[in-house]
């Protein structure tokens, strides 16, 4: 595959359950090269890799036995008070170098490199309820799609490779803060064109089985890249799809062994289906509107601490 990268353990199991080895994922991401690369390109990685005998784990930090060639960003991280050295996945011997470290989920950040505050996306994550059909969570991306059109913004849909569905928003000119008050803002409209199926409650316990509006995808935080495996049974993959096709699709339809095949020869597929929109301005009015709305991972810290000392008093 490249003379840089020696491939080992070839035919050992890429984990429990996967239904793959470790040569699957190195084919499957050499057929989706043009396609993933392209979302991994100058934005800082995290990846999740699967040791043999060992859970899966999320790797920040570019080892220190990684080779010279692969360019890197180091940054400051608040989770873990330090600093970090996040690599930078910008050519196919980097992502098979990667691979070969059974690194099997791809996390990129949602901005570049040299623009870390100003993100090149808004992200809908919506995630179904525990054991829910993903036919919910369909509906509730094409809630998402009308939340969209009345902000005069448009966007494409992926599968999350999980139980989920993934709307990806470009945007341009905006700050991280005012991209994550959109995101809220998205969500809650989203939420109140249909509150008996969708939710913006970040505390599980508050969900009541509905479909769950994830707005924290900001700032910070990472997505599994369009084409990324999952470590999920099956291998499944982040897939868009069309809009249209979205009622038709499950996400079992998308894994490390058919997508190649649902690619077609000659460029046949399209990168996001050939849907990504231009990148868009966000409205005043609606970075405004979700300023209102308060942050959920605050709200449900200061919720859960609330709930203890209520919990303790009639304890």
């Amino acid at each position: 595959m490249t003379e840089d990268v020696t491939l080992t353990h070839l035919d050992d199991p890429l984990f429990d359950g996967a239904g793959a080895t470790k040569r699957d994922l190195a084919g499957y991401l050499e057929a989706v090269s043009g396609l993933i690369l392209p979302e991994l390109r100058d934005r800082p990685l995290s990846v999740i890799r699967v040791r043999a005998g060992q859970r899966p784990f999320m790797q920040k930090n570019l080892p220190d036995y990684a080779p010279p060639w692969i360019r890197f960003v180091t940054l400051w991280a608040e989770s873990s008070r330090r600093e970090v050295r996040y690599a930078l996945c910008d050519d196919w011997r980097t992502l098979l170098w990667f691979a070969n470290q059974r690194a099997v989920e791809y996390h990129p950040t949602l901005a570049l490199v040299g623009q870390l505050h100003q993100p090149t996306q808004v992200i809908l994550d919506i995630d179904p309820p525990e054991g829910g059909p993903f036919g919910r969570a369909v509906a509730a991306a094409f809630l998402v799609r009308r939340a969209l059109e009345d902000a005069g913004l448009a966007g494409a849909v992926k599968t999350s490779g999980s139980k989920g569905v993934h709307v990806y928003v470009p945007v341009e000119g905006a700050t991280s803060e005012q991209a994550a008050a959109a995101t809220r803002a998205l969500a809650a409209r989203a939420e109140r064109l249909d509150p008996g199926l969708a939710t913006t409650a970040f505390i599980r316990s508050d969900r009541e089985g509905k479909v769950f509006l994830d707005s924290t995808r900001a700032g910070g935080a990472t997505v599994a890249a369009a084409y990324s495996p999952r470590v999920r049974p099956g291998v499944p993959v982040s897939f868009p799809v069309r809009w249209e096709d979205l009622s038709d699709v499950v996400p079992g339809d998308f894994t490390v062994h058919t997508v190649p095949g649902l690619l077609g020869g000659h460029g046949a597929h399209q990168a996001w289906a050939g849907q990504l929109p231009a990148p868009q301005r966000l409205s005043e009015a609606l970075v405004e509107e979700g300023r209102a709305i308060p942050i959920a991972r605050v709200q449900a810290m200061h919720e859960g601490k609330r709930r203890a000392r209520a919990a303790r008093r009639e304890s």
